[in-house]
């Protein structure tokens, strides 16, 4: 296919994104001849007019922080996960009878789910086992993601650790919409390990650095976690907290896999072609300077 396609990752900041990598990747894999992907830095001010831009020379947006939330009320459709989230991080662009129509959707869910089953597989539990006891570390729009994905592999009730119960509101309102109940906790590096150790999944959605009084107190306790642990941040790759959860024994997912699988999804969605999975990791592997995945 020859014809011209144009996406963005848009973001503020967002020039260390990835995504650039992994979309060329898979264009090439497609023999997508002129399709191009480029990251181009957008607040939440200059999102209105980089949408008011947009035309049928474009296939479609990544969104990543701080625009998830402010996207939605300038799409013409939001699709029912994405509206229960509370978070857009894909928009698609489709011809419409007076230019084009654009519709929000969330794949940061779908990178969530394949990452924990490519996890929870490693450690011998079978991908699509269904998972018992989960703790969520954070209470921002990954944390609601995370919530959704746990929901599809069985967990409704998962155990939710945040520095501020006062700032929980759009997250319960969230899991509301979804239908799951988690138990909100204030989270305390040591008190908090318990359930930490116990837990089927752990998905920590904290910034980078922020979980590291708990990495201090698992290195402290000397004890094994008996899960998995997906760490969505990969800068700095290990975070503290991976590299602790490992040397106890447990196995880590990186959240560059997270990474991997919502932009294959997007690939699958701005093309409406099977993402080249292999391609695309090795290009993340590339990227950051490791082999890929096996």
């Amino acid at each position: 296919m020859t014809t011209s396609r144009r996406a963005a990752v848009l973001g503020h900041p967002v020039a260390h994104s990835l995504s650039p990598a992994l979309h060329a990747a898979a264009y090439h894999a497609l023999a997508l001849d002129g399709w191009q992907y480029t990251a181009i830095d957008t607040t939440i001010d200059d999102l209105p007019a980089r949408v008011r831009d947009l035309d049928l020379g474009w296939t479609g947006l990544s969104l990543t922080m701080p625009l998830k939330q402010a996207i939605i009320p300038l799409v013409d459709h939001v699709d029912p996960l994405a509206l229960a989230v509370g978070a857009v991080n894909t928009v698609l662009v489709a011809p419409a009878q007076c230019g084009v129509v654009l519709t929000g959707t969330n794949t940061d869910v779908h990178g969530l789910v394949a990452a924990l089953r490519e996890g929870r597989a490693e450690r011998g539990l079978g991908g699509d086992v269904t998972v018992g006891r989960a703790v969520v570390l954070g209470g921002g729009a990954t944390a609601a993601s995370t919530l959704a994905a746990l929901g599809e592999l069985g967990c409704t009730s998962p155990r939710v650790l945040v520095r501020s119960l006062g700032r929980t509101g759009a997250l319960q309102e969230a899991a509301a919409r979804m239908g799951v109940t988690p138990r909100f906790e204030v989270l305390d590096a040591t008190a908090s390990l318990a359930s930490l150790l116990v837990a089927d999944v752990v998905v920590s959605t904290m910034p980078a650095y922020a979980a590291d009084p708990v990495a201090s107190a698992l290195a402290a306790h000397g004890g094994g976690p008996s899960g998995v642990l997906l760490d969505v941040v990969y800068d700095p790759r290990p975070t503290a907290l991976s590299a602790a959860w490992a040397a106890a024994g447990g196995t880590v997912v990186g959240g560059e896999r997270m990474l991997l699988h919502q932009a294959a999804e997007q690939v699958r969605l701005m093309t409406g072609r099977p993402a080249p999975l292999a391609a695309m990791d090795a290009a993340l592997g590339a990227a950051l300077g490791a082999p890929a995945a096996t």
